[in-house]
């Protein structure tokens, strides 16, 4: 008789076990409208140096997953004078870009073609995700920060003339709509915190409207919460205690200044992916340093990291709505990291640009 009810029970237990997991697996489902798995054209600028392999790798991991996108390319280098009329036209019509390095010569009154792309297309948020990657190991743990900086006011807007010989003066300033996109990213992200970084106490006029700016906006969400911090104080928090930010709202050049080294601090601009966005146009790229374009030996032995860039653009499948895209490229790279073995010497590993693609297309679920 015990046998039997045994029996019994173990035969209702496996027939709930199925049920039991699809239900475990069962989310709420994300319904598109009609139309959105249309293929999306994007713009692709592979850049410079690396720039080519490690968007290179972008396409290979695209056409693999069979993502709905496909790249119109343009080639774009640091000699030019200005951007390309075609690129800029490619852009406005596709919405989104996706970008490689493109290096700023220092000096000698040559402009920045990131700095016109970004204020060609009004890109005036720039956001960094710097964040623990599973199985990389740093200094400090649970760190995970987002620094939205200002991209097209401030000390970056190049409003500076030389007044007399010798004598150059720089204009600076500040509108809210920085503050106002920090707020409703972490407001739809689920962050509990916005930190403004400046530096009121001596720039009181230019800093001091950043930081009331950032105080109205703040009113408007109760629900998160906000504090300040002056950027020499917020630099020395960062590399002592980096675990205590969470959305970081900065004007340009301190953001810059931030987002480098949030980056060195959670793992290595490597790793670290990033965009620029504004109410129309998007460019994604290596989050920090976005200029990196590696060095020669980099470029002749293909073994540059295209973590980053990879990560990027499964911000950029989020952005054009395709997360479950999204999803599959995140994870697999975090897989990829998290298993040590293909990894490019600035993670430690002696792996080629291709054997990580390899490795990401084999963990892509």
């Amino acid at each position: 008789m015990a046998t039997t009810i045994a029996s019994r029970l173990l035969r209702s237990r496996m027939a709930a076990e199925p049920l039991k997991n699809e239900c475990h697996r069962r989310g709420v489902t994300y319904m598109p409208r009609p139309g959105d798995g249309a293929p999306r054209a994007v713009t692709l600028i592979p850049g410079e140096g690396i720039g080519p392999l490690v968007t290179g790798a972008v396409v290979d991991v695209m056409k693999a997953m069979h993502a709905p996108v496909y790249f119109e390319t343009y080639d774009m280098h640091s000699s030019m004078d200005r951007v390309p009329t075609e690129v800029i036209e490619s852009i406005r019509r596709n919405k989104v870009c996706l970008k490689g390095g493109l290096p700023t010569p220092v000096g000698g009154g040559v402009s920045s073609l990131n700095l016109q792309l970004r204020k060609e297309l009004d890109l005036f948020a720039s956001l960094v995700h710097c964040s623990n990657l599973p199985g990389l190991s740093t200094r400090h743990e649970n760190v995970n920060i987002v620094v939205i900086r200002e991209n097209t006011e401030g000390e970056y807007s190049g409003l500076e003339h030389e007044v007399v010989p010798g004598v150059v003066e720089s204009l600076k300033f500040c509108s809210e709509r920085i503050a106002k996109y920090a707020f409703e990213y972490a407001y739809l992200n689920n962050r509990k915190t916005v930190t403004a970084v400046h530096k009121a106490n001596i720039m009181k006029l230019a800093d001091g409207l950043f930081l009331e700016s950032c105080r109205e906006v703040a009113k408007k969400y109760p629900g998160i919460k906000y504090n300040e911090i002056i950027v020499d104080n917020c630099c020395m928090q960062l590399v002592s205690k980096p675990e205590q930010f969470d959305v970081m709202v900065t004007p340009n050049l301190y953001g810059n200044l931030v987002a480098n080294t949030a980056a060195g601090i959670a793992g290595g601009t490597g790793v670290m992916p990033g965009g620029n966005v504004g109410a129309e146009h998007a460019i994604f790229e290596q989050g920090a340093s976005a200029g990196n374009v590696g060095n020669e030996k980099q470029v002749l032995q293909k073994r540059a990291n295209p973590v980053a860039v990879l990560l990027s653009s499964a911000m950029m499948l989020r952005h054009l709505q395709f997360p479950s895209f999204a999803d599959r490229l995140e994870q697999a790279v975090i897989s990829v990291i998290k298993d040590g073995k293909y990894r490019t010497k600035d993670l430690g590993g002696d792996s080629t640009t291709q054997e990580v693609v390899d490795a990401v297309i084999a963990n892509l679920g």
